[in-house]
C-alpha cells in the first residue's frame, strides 16, 4: 500500500472530505424529512405505540430531537420485526406504509451509514499508513 503523504492532495481531500461531505447531506435530508414528510408519517403510523405516545410532541422538540426522532422512524419502518415485538410498530401500519416515505427512509439510512462506514475505513487507513 503506498504511504497517503504521497498522494496527490485533491485525492486526499477528497478522499477524507466526501465522507463529511456526505454525512452533513444526510443530516439535511433528515431535517428535510422533519419539516415536510412528518405529517405523512405520523398519518401512516398513527396506530403505532411511538406515534401514539410521542406523536403531538414530534418534529417541535428542536433539532437534536427532530434528528433523534427520524431515526428512530427510519429504523422502525426498516428493521420492523423487534419494534413489532416490542409493541412499538402496529405490523398493519408496517404493510401499509407508502413505499415513497419508505425509500426516502431508506436513502436517508443509506446516506448516513455510507458516510460512517467510509469514515472507519479512512480512519483505519490513517492509522496504518
Amino acid at each position: 500500500m503506498t504511504n497517503i503523504d504521497t498522494w496527490n492532495p485533491w485525492i486526499v481531500i477528497i478522499v477524507i472530505g466526501a465522507p463529511t461531505l456526505i454525512g452533513v447531506a444526510g443530516l439535511a435530508f433528515s431535517l428535510y424529512l422533519t419539516h415536510r414528510h412528518l405529517d405523512a408519517i405520523k398519518e401512516a403510523l398513527k396506530n403505532s405505540r411511538y406515534i401514539y405516545l410521542w406523536g403531538d410532541s414530534l418534529g417541535k422538540r428542536g433539532l437534536i430531537w427532530s434528528l433523534l426522532e427520524i431515526s428512530k422512524i427510519a429504523g422502525m419502518v426498516l428493521l420492523p420485526k423487534s419494534y413489532i415485538r416490542l409493541g412499538d410498530l402496529d405490523p398493519v401500519d408496517f404493510e401499509n406504509f407508502p413505499p415513497y416515505l419508505k425509500r426516502r427512509l431508506t436513502i436517508f439510512t443509506t446516506m448516513i451509514f455510507t458516510a460512517l462506514i467510509w469514515m472507519a475505513v479512512v480512519a483505519i487507513a490513517l492509522k496504518f499508513r
